[in-house]
């Protein structure tokens, strides 16, 4: 397959997959969402940076030692569904700006395949709807145990926890104490570490 050099070579009709995704070499930032390609917003904007900083210094030294890894975006999960894991058959790979991965087994040279335990998401007014909506229920249905919402200008982190694979609200933090992150268990992070220099 030969490389897309230039976002406008794409067919915004058409759906793909995994296998069309790692042919593209442009600079622009996608995601595939159920075989729809995504341009996603760059991240360039201060706030995010901090936030996204301050939760990565936080959850490192709890996974020190352990086979759990933290990444940052752009890191490619390729969310697999019934039709098989092959590239040619995957048509959602997203950019999570924090993910939590317990299961080696599910990192590869490409990023990840199978969904992260924990999502984290900092939220900017232009990627709001994205997050809360499409996002949310994408987690869902993939079995994401745990998706933060962080909301800058809100300053409150809303917390989504699966059970029995539905996502019920497990709390929302919005004043100084800790949160507790339930997929790692005896780890929580303090509200004021979020928001640090915001």
């Amino acid at each position: 397959m030969s490389p897309i050099t230039d976002i406008s070579q794409l067919d915004l009709s058409k759906k793909y997959t995994c296998a069309d995704y790692l042919t593209w070499r442009f600079d622009e930032r996608t995601e595939l969402i159920r075989g729809k390609m995504r341009q996603m917003s760059p991240i360039t904007w201060r706030v995010h940076q901090q936030i996204s900083l301050n939760l990565v210094v936080a959850i490192h030294p709890f996974l020190k030692g352990r086979t759990w890894q933290a990444y940052t975006a752009p890191f490619d999960v390729r969310l697999p569904h019934a039709a098989g894991s092959a590239d040619a058959q995957v048509t959602t790979v997203i950019q999570p700006d924090i993910c939590v991965i317990r299961d080696p087994q599910k990192l590869d040279e490409l990023g990840a395949i199978g969904a992260p335990d924990w999502i984290i998401k900092i939220i900017s007014p232009e990627t709001m709807d994205h997050a809360v909506r499409t996002k949310f229920s994408l987690y869902e249905e993939n079995g994401v145990l745990e998706y933060w919402l962080v909301t800058p200008g809100l300053r409150n982190v809303v917390v989504y926890l699966l059970i029995e694979d539905r996502y019920e609200l497990g709390g929302t933090y919005y004043s100084p104490g800790p949160i507790p992150v339930q997929t790692l268990a005896g780890f929580s992070i303090e509200w004021d570490e979020v928001f640090e220099g915001v």
